[in-house]
C-alpha cells in the first residue's frame, strides 16, 4: 500500500463526485420530460419512435400494467435473441464462419443479457458473429440498461408522488433513457476510445507471424461501440474472453480511468436523480454517502489483501512489498486492480481488468459480498439504487421501532406491505444463491466442472451462483461453466435475482405513491445526516452477515486459513 495508491483512489473518488451532480440534473430534466440541450435534436425522433409503436407518452401506467409491459419487452428480447444466436451459421456479418450457438449456451447467454447480468460462458470472439454482437449483444447492453433505470425512476416516483395511482410509463422512461442519456455518452466515448486504438471495424481477423515465428490469429471487429456501453451501461459483456483485461478493450491507462468511471456514473447520477425528485437534493446525498462508506471500506480491504502479498510465496524467498501481482495487469498495477475489481462487483458488472480467481482469499470475499449484499454500492444502472432504497425501507423500520412509532420515510408511513415486500425481495437473493450453489457442490454435473476441489472449489461454485443472482457476470477462472447443467442453473439464477427482486419493488412503488405525506414531527427519524447513514450502513451489513455469513466462511476465510496454516507447517 502506497501513498501513489491512496492518492489514485482519492482521484477516482474525486471524480466521481464532481461528474455526480451535472449528470444527475441532467437525467431529471431528461425523465420529467423537461427541455434539455439535445431536445432540439432528439426531440423529434422520440415522438416519431411513439407514433410508429403506437405509444401514448402522457398515458402512465399503474405499478401492475408498468411491470407486465417491463416482463413482455424482456421476453420479447429474449426470443429474439436466442433465435440470433441459433441461426448464427445462416446470418450475415460471420466473416469467421462461426457456427450456431448450442441450445443451452443460447439460453444462458440470452438470459444473461437481458437481464443485464452480461455472464459469458463462452469464448466471444471464438463464438459470436459480428451480426450478433452488434444486433444481439450491444443492443441488448442498452435496452436491460435502459431498462434497469426505468424500474428505479418507478420506485422514484413512489416515494415522491401522493395519491397517486400510477408510477409512470415504461416505454417511455426506456426510450428516453436509451435516446437522451445512453446514445449520446456512448457516442462520444467510442470515439475516444478508438482514439486510444480500440479496433471497430467488420473485418475478418488476421493471421499474423510473431516475432518467434509462430502463427497467430489476431481477433478484432467492432469493439469500441460494444465497451462504450458495456461500461457505461454496466452490463460488462466484453468483445474479447479477457474482459478489460484485454489491450484492444482497455489499451491504456486513460482508457481504464474512463472505463472505472463510466461503470459507477449512472448509478452515483441517481442518487442525485432521487434527492431532485423528492425535492431535497441532501436526501440524495445520504444515499450517496452510504454508498460511498461501503464502497471505500472495500477497496482498502481488497487493495490491503493484495498488497499484502501471499505469504506461501515466504518459503520460495520471493520478496512480498511488490504484493500479489499473479492475475493483475502489470500495465495498471495492484491498487487498479483492487479499485477495478471493486467497482466491478459493486455495479453489476462483471468486466475485470484481474482475474477474480488470482485474488487472495479475503481479497476475493469483497468482490463476493458486494455482490451479495445485492450490488448496491452505487450498483448497476437503476439497480443499485433500488436495492439501496430497498435496505432503507428496513432500515426505517427498525428506526422506527427504536422511537416507539410507525416507521416513516421522507413523509411516507412504511406499513406491513411496504416492509414485507422489502424483505421477500432482499431475502430471495440468498435463496438462489445458496440453493443452487448446495445442489451444485453435491451432484457429480455440478462438481465436474470445478478445476479446484476443497474451499477454493466451495468459492468457485458460490461466486458463481452469487454472480449470477447479483446480476454481475464475473467469475473465477477456476470454472468451466459451458456444460449444460451449469448454464441452465445460471439462467435460472439470473431470472431469479432480476425478477423475484422487481416485481416487489414495483409493488413497493404502487403502494408509496398512493400515500399521502405525513407531516415531520418531534418524533420523526433524521434522514439526510450521519445518523441515517449509520444506521442504513449497520442494517445492510448485519442483515447481509446474519444472510450469507455461514456460506462465506466455508469459502473465502476458511481458504485463507489453510493458506496461513500452510505457511506454519
Amino acid at each position: 500500500m502506497t501513498f501513489d495508491g491512496w492518492l489514485q483512489i482519492a482521484l477516482y473518488l474525486a471524480l466521481l463526485l464532481l461528474i455526480t451532480r451535472p449528470l444527475g440534473g441532467y437525467m431529471h430534466r431528461v425523465f420529467a420530460g423537461e427541455r434539455t440541450l439535445l431536445s432540439p435534436v432528439l426531440r423529434p425522433v422520440e415522438r416519431g419512435l411513439y407514433r410508429l409503436s403506437g405509444i401514448d407518452e402522457a398515458a402512465e401506467q399503474h405499478w401492475t400494467v408498468y411491470a407486465v409491459a417491463m416482463l413482455a419487452f424482456t421476453l420479447a428480447g429474449f426470443a429474439l435473441l436466442y433465435a440470433l444466436q441459433r441461426l448464427q451459421a445462416v446470418l450475415p456479418f460471420n466473416p469467421q464462419g462461426l457456427d450456431a450457438v448450442s441450445p443451452d449456451l443460447a439460453f444462458n447467454t440470452s438470459v444473461s443479457f437481458v437481464t443485464n447480468t452480461n455472464w459469458q460462458s463462452y469464448v466471444p470472439e471464438a463464438t459470436m458473429s459480428y451480426l450478433v454482437q452488434m444486433a444481439g449483444l450491444t443492443v441488448h447492453n442498452f435496452v436491460s440498461a435502459a431498462t434497469g433505470v426505468a424500474l428505479a425512476l418507478a420506485l422514484i416516483r413512489g416515494f415522491a408522488r401522493r395519491g397517486a395511482d400510477t408510477v409512470g410509463n415504461f416505454w417511455v422512461d426506456m426510450t428516453r433513457c436509451t435516446l437522451y442519456v445512453l446514445l449520446p455518452v456512448c457516442i462520444v466515448v467510442t470515439l475516444v476510445f478508438v482514439w486510444q486504438g480500440v479496433p471497430q471495424n467488420l473485418s475478418a481477423y488476421t493471421d499474423v507471424t510473431t516475432l518467434e515465428g509462430a502463427k497467430q490469429l489476431i481477433a478484432q471487429g467492432p469493439v469500441a461501440s460494444q465497451e462504450a456501453i458495456k461500461m457505461f451501461g454496466t452490463n460488462g459483456g466484453g468483445f474479447f474472453n479477457a474482459n478489460s483485461a484485454h489491450p484492444f478493450e482497455n489499451p491504456t491507462a486513460l482508457t481504464n480511468l474512463i472505463q472505472m468511471l463510466l461503470i459507477f456514473a449512472i448509478g452515483a447520477a441517481l442518487t442525485n436523480v432521487f434527492g431532485r425528485a423528492v425535492k431535497d437534493e441532501r436526501q440524495g446525498w445520504a444515499i450517496f454517502a452510504v454508498m460511498a462508506l461501503l464502497f471505500l471500506a472495500g477497496t482498502v480491504a481488497l487493495y490491503w489483501a493484495e498488497a499484502a502479498g501471499n505469504p506461501a510465496f515466504a518459503a520460495f524467498h520471493v520478496d512480498p512489498t511488490g504484493g500479489n501481482m499473479e492475475g493483475k495487469e502489470v500495465r495498471f498495477g495492484i491498487v487498479n486492480s483492487a479499485l477495478f475489481a471493486t467497482i466491478t462487483t459493486d455495479a453489476s458488472c462483471g468486466a475485470v481488468n484481474a482475474m477474480h480467481d488470482s485474488l487472495m482469499p479475503l481479497g476475493g470475499l469483497v468482490p463476493m459480498l458486494n455482490i451479495m449484499l445485492g450490488e448496491i454500492i452505487y450498483g448497476g444502472v437503476g439497480s443499485g439504487l433500488y436495492g439501496m432504497l430497498l435496505f432503507v425501507i428496513v432500515a426505517m423500520f427498525v428506526a422506527g421501532l427504536m422511537v416507539g412509532r410507525t416507521p416513516e420515510y421522507l413523509g411516507k408511513k412504511l406499513e406491513a406491505k411496504e416492509v414485507k415486500m422489502a424483505m421477500l425481495a432482499i431475502l430471495c437473493l440468498p435463496l438462489s444463491i445458496l440453493g443452487f450453489t448446495a445442489l451444485a457442490v453435491v451432484i457429480p454435473a455440478g462438481t465436474s466442472a470445478l478445476a479446484n476441489a476443497g474451499p477454493h472449489g466451495f468459492s468457485e461454485a458460490l461466486y458463481a451462483y452469487t454472480s449470477a443472482t447479483g446480476n454481475n457476470g464475473s467469475a473465477f477462472a477456476g470454472l468451466s461453466a459451458n456444460v449444460p447443467f451449469w448454464n441452465d442453473t445460471l439462467g435460472l439464477a439470473m431470472f431469479a435475482g432480476r425478477f423475484l427482486v422487481i416485481v416487489p419493488m414495483l409493488a413497493v412503488a404502487g403502494s408509496l405513491a398512493r400515500k399521502k405525506i405525513v407531516p415531520v414531527s418531534s418524533g420523526t427519524f433524521p434522514t439526510d445526516g450521519g445518523l441515517f447513514v449509520g444506521l442504513v450502513t449497520g442494517v445492510i451489513l448485519i442483515t447481509g452477515g446474519l444472510t450469507f455469513l455461514p456460506a462465506l466462511a466455508l469459502g473465502p476465510i476458511v481458504e485463507h486459513l489453510s493458506m496461513l496454516a500452510g505457511t506454519l507447517y
